[in-house]
Formats: C-alpha cells, sequence, structure tokens
C-alpha cells in the first residue's frame, strides 16, 4: 500500500510541476495541468496518506487532527488553484486560507499533541516551519497590482487614440510615396489586428476606444491564441513585422533619412538592447496578453501616423 501511495505522490508532484513549468511559459493546457494536480493532491494522495498513517500509528484520540490536517491543506491548496487561475471568488478564497492554518489547524495540533507524552517537540517546530512557509507562499500569490494601478495603465490606450485622432486632422503628405504607402500597409495590418482580437473577445472598436476596461482585464485575460500570434507567414504577426521591417529599410535608403531610420526600430518596437532580450513576437504578440498586444497596436498605430506626417 506504501509503494503505490508513493507512486501517486510522485505523480502527483510531476503533474503539477509540470503544469507549472508549462504556466510559466504560456504554454498550453497548463491550467488543466495544473487543476488536475491540485485536486489529485488534495482528494487523492492526501486523504490516501493521512488514512495510511491513521491505521498505522494513529488512534481514536488523535483522529480529529487527521480530519483538521485534510482540511487546512485543502484550503490552503484551493485557495491557491483559485489564485493561480484566477478564478471568481479568489479574494475569499484566499482570505480564508491565510489565517486558516493558525486559527484551526494549530490550536488542534497543540491540544492533541499535548495529550501525548511521547510527542516529540521537534515535531511541532516542523509543523511552525511548515506553516510559516505555507503562509510566505500563499502571501506571494495574494500579491497582486491594484485594480486602479491596472485601470491606469489601461488609459494609456486611449490616450494613444486620442493622439491618434489628433494626428488624423493633420494634412497630410504625398499619399503616393512609396514611404507612406508602405506605411498604409502597416497600418492596415494594423487595423486587421485589432479586429481580429476584438473579434475573439467579442467587443467592438468602439467599445475598446470608449472604455480600454471593456476588454477582460489583463491579469485575467487570455494568452494569445494561436490564431493570433505568429505562427506562421499569414499570421497577422507575421505580416506585420515583415512591413515594419521593410518600411525601416526603405526609409534607410532615402538620403537624409540615416538618422530617422536609425531610430525607428526603437520607435516601432523593433530594436532590441542586448542579444539576450526576446525577440519581437514574444515582446508584443505572442508572451502577453491580449490587453497588452491591443496597447501595443494602438501606440503603434499613433507613431506610424507620426511618422506619415513628416514625408
Amino acid at each position: 500500500m506504501k509503494q503505490k501511495i508513493y507512486i501517486l505522490g510522485l505523480l502527483t508532484t510531476m503533474m503539477i510541476f509540470t503544469g507549472t513549468l508549462f504556466k510559466l511559459n504560456h504554454w498550453p493546457v497548463a491550467g488543466i495541468l495544473i487543476t488536475i494536480g491540485i485536486l489529485m493532491l488534495v482528494f487523492v494522495f492526501l486523504p490516501l496518506a493521512l488514512r495510511n498513517h491513521y491505521k498505522a500509528e494513529g488512534n481514536s484520540q488523535n483522529l480529529i487532527l487527521y480530519i483538521v490536517t485534510w482540511l487546512t491543506c485543502f484550503v490552503v491548496f484551493i485557495g491557491m488553484l483559485f489564485k493561480i487561475m484566477h478564478w471568481p471568488g479568489v479574494r475569499y478564497a484566499l482570505t480564508i486560507a491565510l489565517p486558516f492554518p493558525y486559527v484551526v489547524f494549530l490550536p488542534v495540533f497543540l491540544v492533541v499533541t499535548s495529550k501525548n507524552k511521547n510527542f516529540n517537540i521537534y515535531n511541532t517546530v516542523c509543523v511552525l516551519f511548515l506553516l510559516a512557509i505555507i503562509s510566505a507562499l500563499t502571501a506571494l500569490l495574494a500579491l497582486n497590482v491594484s485594480k486602479e494601478r491596472i485601470d491606469d495603465s489601461l488609459n494609456i490606450s486611449r490616450d494613444y487614440n486620442r493622439m491618434e485622432n489628433a494626428l488624423n486632422g493633420l494634412p497630410s503628405g504625398n499619399q503616393q510615396s512609396p514611404v507612406n504607402q508602405k506605411i498604409d500597409k502597416a497600418l492596415k495590418i494594423v487595423d486587421d489586428y485589432q479586429n481580429l482580437i476584438l473579434r475573439n473577445e467579442d467587443i467592438t472598436e468602439g467599445q475598446w476606444e470608449e472604455n480600454p476596461g471593456n476588454l477582460q482585464r489583463p491579469e485575467s485575460a487570455n494568452i494569445a491564441p494561436s490564431a493570433l500570434v505568429n505562427s506562421g507567414e499569414s499570421t497577422p504577426g507575421a505580416r506585420l513585422e515583415k512591413a515594419l521591417n521593410e518600411l525601416v529599410a526603405l526609409i534607410g535608403q532615402k538620403d537624409g533619412s540615416e538618422a530617422t531610420a536609425k531610430a525607428l526600430p526603437v520607435l516601432l518596437g523593433l530594436g532590441k538592447e542586448n542579444e539576450m532580450d526576446p525577440d519581437w513576437t514574444y515582446r508584443y504578440i505572442q508572451g502577453i496578453n491580449l490587453s497588452w498586444v491591443l496597447i501595443y497596436l494602438d501606440g503603434l498605430e499613433t507613431n506610424l501616423k507620426l511618422i506619415k506626417s513628416t514625408f
């Protein structure tokens, strides 16, 4: 029986570890792996392990301790799961999970073990350390950017839209110039990309421009799905990156525009400070959620129209 429990514990640990690895890298099915792993831990492995230990060493006097131990693990790990998955009610789950080990488990543990004269004091110290570690991990999970700060960051997009509207009122230059035609091509791709994301999130462009908060909140929004990322030459991300690079190359060929061409990669987000920086796709498209992709596209649209006004 013990061997089966050890194998089950190993499988559960591997499931949670793999899910965590997938989550850190924004790979598919990460949430499913973590959810299954934690549910296996709480509802399968821990009950079997505690039951086996109780049968081997427990007695009727400390049965309540085994029950409270499982209940504490249930509250703490489910609270962590709610936080990791950004499920509704996460605040309530963590509000219960943080004090639960101290308010419920610790008193029961001290009362039960105080009646056992043969109980080793070092076990009590280990339990206290374990509680401290659990509390620290839960508190770290509870740390989050406040709603007001996130809303303020979304206002960046509103500012970009205001600048864009102001630029639309400026007299345009030579529409037939190769540079302006290339900019128009990039702007068309940006519009297509934005519309694709907004359709994916089931909101209109007007709703986004009026209030960026209409989109799912950044801390709970989806990472850009595979249909939106640069996974092939026909995707908007790939076409946009190609159009931006072509624009930089074209301006670089114009006499007297060398300084502008040198600054463009930074202005358009194509530049990298060093070789260790992630590439354009991961920085602005694949590695972030859709809220930030839209904000980047709004800023890119504004910058492209600024460049267009100079040619």
